[in-house]
């Protein structure tokens, strides 16, 4: 009866407090710096060890997991994968329980005479695919600190000082914008930050390691940290560096300012550890496979992401929307400017991308044509607006879709890459060519020159700024673009001196895409693609596919009674325009077999650019460097 009773009382008392308010974040210093260890050499099981020393005062305590993952748009934390949890004061152990309705708050009551507890847990890093993205292998590490780190709650995140060692495999090198204070061995120590800067700071390792200087001489240092699977793989040779250095001079002339002490690419040539890219504001996360050195001509489509990541050190870190300007890592995060932050990051990159030399000029032509074509045709776009795609890393966290093309999926990247290329080029026809978005950039993203911290902005401030260029109605421009259901953004296209067709052959750069990605399109024919293995994907809804029934979970078997290869499909799909025989298609789904019958006589059909007769290749003059 004791025991029950004790139960009972234990039990109201962690109902009491459990679901209720967390103190409100306040803007004054933490009094006490975190002190953490993380031990990440276990590559064999991928588990991060994890302790934290934090000065606290006697009485109710809240810890929180951080829950809205800067950079990912949404609560995505993998709190799955935080275990092992044992909190202690003075050597004893203090109980805690977590909130039973934020489920990333932990509340605990610190003793009497305690004034430092001690936290011991683990993050248990992906062992399968199936469980997540991979950050550990027997050859590298990446280190994302919003996984790894426990905070007190009620205080600004920019307020609480943390200071970190960790322990890395033997002998291995490591990248991060984190500032070292020394090295013990395989122990490094990092000077005392904010734990606003700290968690923006993540850090890669390798076995195989390889630091290129991007900017020798330069002001500031820019750097990029390579690691691989293999020592071959890391080795870049000089004129593969060279488009990689005129990246950043190439960014520097655009935006005409720097909004960082240093800047350092982490970069992961791997075929196992798991594809990234994710800004911050003095380094970015990026990952690919592993051939980006070692075949060259084939990686191209690769060459994109690191344009794209360092554009977010100006857009999307140091000119951030007013709705991501939050206290703590807990505090939810406001998307609805993404398609300035994320739509006009992927415009800059595209074209820094070209600029650069990293991408051939008719190569980000390609990319251009690929996304004006996906939207001209979307069935998505009759019931949702590029704004409301804004809030999909919140409704849908990136997850698989069953039906894209009409559901879509996070629009406002390669949408709102069109979007600025509209107003790009309607600056320079009114203008008569003098000005352009180049402008835009220099006067939004380049003031303050060395200023670090965030400036935010609000949809009135970027009106503001193109009117203070070019006096229009841009509001109305940008709204009907982007809160109504409206066709397709291609004016861009078509001011700038080309239009949208479809022939029979694709460009050389997208027939790359489709082979490295071992895919094969149809979805502009057949209306859908076909995956490895015969998997059909990317089906178009209402489109031929769609209307035979076809659905995710397919797998296609033979083509006119041969079986399935991509060459054999497209072969048929171009006898069928002069035989008039449908097209007999066996597939697979579940234990089911069934063959298919679609009658398509029109060949096959793949976007391009073609120019408009007459016109100004303002195209061109965007994608050609900067003198």
């Amino acid at each position: 009866m004791k025991l029950a009773l004790l139960s009972l009382l234990m039990g109201a008392a962690f109902s009491a407090s459990a679901g209720s308010p967390l103190p409100t974040p306040a803007d004054q210093n933490y009094p006490g710096t975190i002190v953490m260890k993380l031990d990440a050499s276990n590559t064999a099981q991928n588990i991060f060890r994890v302790t934290q020393s934090i000065p606290v005062k006697p009485g109710k305590m809240t810890l929180l997991y951080p829950q809205w993952v800067p950079a990912n748009h949404g609560p995505s934390s993998p709190i799955n994968q935080f275990a092992g949890l044992k909190i202690s004061g003075n050597g004893k152990p203090i109980a805690w329980h977590r909130d039973n309705v934020n489920v990333f708050a932990f509340h605990l009551d610190v003793p009497a005479g305690v004034k430092t507890i001690d936290l011991e847990y683990q993050y248990l890093s992906p062992t399968e695919a199936s469980q997540g993205r991979t950050t550990i292998t027997p050859d590298i590490l990446g280190i994302q600190w919003h996984s790894m780190t426990m905070y007190p709650a009620g205080y600004y995140t920019r307020r609480i000082p943390i200071q970190t060692t960790v322990t890395v495999p033997h002998d291995w090198q490591y990248g991060s914008a984190l500032e070292l204070a020394e090295r013990k061995g395989d122990d490094l120590v990092f000077k005392t930050t904010d734990l606003e800067t700290f968690v923006d700071s993540p850090l890669f390792a390798g076995r195989y390691f390889k630091r290129y200087d991007l900017d020798p001489g330069g002001k500031l240092p820019v750097h990029m940290n390579v690691v691989a699977d293999t020592q071959e793989a890391v080795e870049a040779k000089p004129e593969q560096l060279e488009p990689h250095r005129k990246l950043i001079q190439q960014a520097y002339k655009l935006f005409q300012s720097q909004h960082y002490k240093h800047y350092d690419f982490l970069f992961a040539l791997s075929d196992e550890f798991g594809g990234v890219g994710r800004e911050h504001h003095q380094s970015s996360e990026n990952g690919v496979k592993l051939d980006y050195f070692t075949d060259w001509n084939k990686a191209e489509s690769a060459r994109g992401l690191l344009p794209h990541e360092f554009t977010h050190s100006w857009n999307g870190k140091f000119r951030r929307p007013a709705g991501q300007d939050v206290p703590d890592f807990n505090t939810p995060l406001q998307n609805d400017l993404l398609w300035v932050y994320e739509g006009q990051t992927t415009f800059w990159g595209h074209v820094l991308a070209s600029r650069s030399g990293l991408m051939k000029l008719s190569s980000v032509r390609d990319i251009f044509a690929a996304s004006a074509a996906r939207y001209s045709l979307q069935p998505g776009r009759a019931w949702r607006t590029v704004q409301d795609t804004t809030y999909d890393p919140i409704i849908n966290a990136r997850r698989p879709q069953g039906w894209n093309s009409y559901q879509r999926s996070e629009d406002y990247y390669n949408e709102g890459s069109l979007i600025w290329l509209d107003v790009d080029s309607k600056l320079r026809e009114m203008s008569g060519d003098k000005l352009s978005l180049d402008d835009f950039a220099r006067k939004f993203y380049g003031v303050n020159d060395g200023m670090i911290t965030a400036k935010h902005y609000s949809f009135d401030d970027v009106v503001k700024t193109l009117n203070s260029i070019q006096a229009y109605d841009w509001a109305g421009f940008l709204r009907t673009r982007v809160e109504e259901l409206a066709p397709a953004p291609l004016d861009g296209l078509n001011r700038s001196g080309w239009k949208l067709v479809f022939t029979d052959k694709p460009t050389d750069y997208l027939k790359g895409v489709e082979d490295r990605s071992k895919s094969a399109d149809f979805q502009y024919s057949l209306g859908f693609n076909v995956g490895s293995e015969g998997r059909i994907e990317n089906i178009v809804w209402d489109g031929l596919g769609f209307k035979n029934g076809l659905s995710l979970g397919t797998t296609l078997l033979a083509v006119n009674g041969r079986a399935y290869k991509a060459d054999v499909l497209r072969n048929a799909v171009t006898e069928a325009k002069s035989s008039k025989k449908p097209l007999e298609l066996l597939v697979k789904r579940g234990q089911q077999y069934r063959t298919i019958s679609l009658a398509y006589f029109d060949g096959l059909r793949y976007p391009r650019l073609e120019r408009i007769e007459g016109t100004k290749d303002r195209l061109e003059i965007l994608l050609s460097p900067l003198k």
